[in-house]
């Protein structure tokens, strides 16, 4: 992967595949043009999607963000795998150093979310823009390297079908594991 300013952009999708949709490739689009890239023929397909952003291949650096998921899919196994794979392309396929997740200070899922997942909080950057006609702080996320072997075996054994009962309910929260 290579050094890019431009989001490479992933679906996460409830069928296996969906040929109008450029997944992994880079969009180059700002925000209000998310949506038009998506062209699926059945929009139930998409569940949701994330970026990779931030890409510094030099550095081995990249941050996960554009994180949109619809309800169905919102605290699911399915998103805990999506994001257990993209960290594990991350570190093991990629070999970064450093995977990062930033979000609105006042966005109290997303910062849940990134702490239930392994990523450590490592501040917060006051006044760091202006969105949506206010200032925003960022609160800042990572999961590093060293610390990537204890979060894969963490999240490994959660995912695990005896984790989860005939209902699909699971039996241990991340937490626990």
């Amino acid at each position: 992967m290579t050094d890019s300013r431009d989001p490479l952009f992933f679906a996460i999708l409830r069928k296996p595949s969906a040929p109008e949709f450029g997944v992994g490739r880079s969009a180059g689009l700002k925000d209000a043009d998310i949506r038009k890239h998506v062209q699926l023929h059945d929009s139930s397909d998409l569940l949701g999607m994330y970026a990779l952003m931030r890409i510094r291949a030099d550095m081995g650096s990249v941050e996960m963000g554009h994180v949109i998921y619809t309800r169905e899919l919102q605290r699911s196994r399915q998103a805990t795998e999506a994001q257990y794979l993209m960290a594990r392309h991350v570190f093991e396929d990629l070999g970064y150093r450093r995977y990062e997740w930033k979000c609105d200070s006042l966005n109290a899922p997303s910062r849940a979310a990134a702490l239930r997942l392994g990523f450590k909080a490592e501040g917060r950057f006051r006044n760091d823009m202006v969105y949506k006609g206010r200032t925003r702080d960022t609160d800042w996320f990572s999961i590093l390297d060293s610390e990537w072997p204890a979060v894969k075996e963490r999240l490994e054994t959660w995912l695990d079908d005896d984790n989860f009962d005939q209902d699909g309910m699971q039996r241990r929260r991340l937490q626990d594991c």
